[in-house]
């Protein structure tokens, strides 16, 4: 197969990818070794860093809470995170941004904050680098004008959250997603249990790979946690993936959830950002659902197609290999949609 191909020609790690319908399993499979060092083969249960994928994870939270009426999606931030005022703004008055500008990536702020160790520190104190974070984050344009994607928007969201509902961030998505989905493998923090099957991380760069920097950021990434903490599995990826195909319907209700598949940016009606997910309208008329992860040492991809129940995930330890995660999963789901 293309991706074995693919993993032998870059000759650092693994790939673990999964095709499920209906939440089950039509085919999984794992390319490549998770440690350099022990050459362990990959499976497909081996726990991977998700990335940006976290960002979907967190905005259905965000849905669950307003379900639970402890928010309204169209709150202004500062309702629940007063700090919010802050922020830097050079462009007159301070905005108000709602909770659903951040989740969408309409908020109009800046990608990363301008604090030098805003990406690095222990997982503990993520709450206090995002709070250190807002005084040096400003915006670049005024919300809802514009798609621009945010890392501290969303650390400034999972905040946000946790205040509304009064319980730690990390918590709330354990009890109210993981554990209620089943997502046994899928943590913040990896611990005895599932630390013996993590995929060490490796960077991968005009040929040098290097696994420094990915273990020295097991340890946490600064505020990088509503927006790129996730540890998961190929399977338990597809699981979430179920809450937006209406399978676990009992989570979100059929309006909540069809609200974050439409396009809340500007600037295309066919291609664009919901709340927590990218779409992309195909020319047979249905839609993509997607996001994509890349942290050091890690990329990921979740694909999925909300009315066939269609979802792919892909997996990988190691950047900078020739596989274009998200290229692959759209072309084998285009492949899957068109025999059907």
């Amino acid at each position: 197969s293309r991706l074995e191909n693919d993993v032998q020609t870059d000759d650092v790690g693994s790939i673990a990818f999964g095709i499920f319908q209906d939440g089950d399993v039509v085919h999984s499979n794992a390319f490549g070794i998770i440690d350099r060092d022990t050459s362990e083969p990959a499976r497909p249960d081996h726990i991977y860093r998700t990335g940006s994928i976290s960002k979907s994870i967190t905005a259905v939270l965000m849905m669950m809470l307003a379900q639970d009426g402890l928010l309204n999606i169209d709150d202004p931030v500062s309702k629940f995170l007063p700090e919010i005022e802050n922020i830097q703004n050079t462009r007159g008055n301070i905005p108000d941004i709602t909770l659903s500008q951040l989740a969408s990536h309409t908020s109009g702020l800046i990608r990363e904050p301008n604090l030098e160790d805003a990406a690095s520190g222990p997982i503990e104190s993520w709450e206090d680098k995002v709070l250190a974070s807002i005084t040096k984050t400003r915006f670049q344009a005024d919300p809802g004008d514009e798609y621009s994607y945010s890392n501290i928007g969303y650390g400034i969201l999972g905040l946000a959250l946790s205040r509304a509902a009064g319980v730690p961030f990390m918590d709330l998505v354990e009890e109210r997603i993981f554990q209620t989905l089943g997502m046994n493998s899928s943590t913040f923090v990896l611990d005895d249990r599932l630390q013996p099957r993590l995929a060490s991380g490796y960077d991968y760069e005009n040929g040098v790979i290097d696994g420094t920097v990915p273990l020295l950021e097991h340890a946490g990434r600064g505020y990088k946690v509503p927006n790129g903490g996730v540890y998961s599995t190929i399977d338990d990826l597809a699981n979430f993936s179920r809450i937006m195909t209406g399978e676990e319907s009992h989570l979100l209700s059929e309006d909540q959830r069809k609200s974050m598949m439409l396009i809340k940016t500007p600037e295309s009606e066919t291609e664009g950002y919901g709340l927590g997910f990218s779409l992309s309208k195909h020319e047979a008329g249905f839609w993509w659902v997607s996001h994509g992860g890349s942290v050091a040492g890690y990329n990921a991809f979740l694909l999925f197609q909300p009315d066939s129940q269609l979802s792919i995930v892909l997996l990988r330890n190691y950047s900078g290999g020739v596989t274009n995660l998200g290229m692959v999963a759209r072309e084998l789901g285009d492949k899957l949609l068109s025999i059907r």
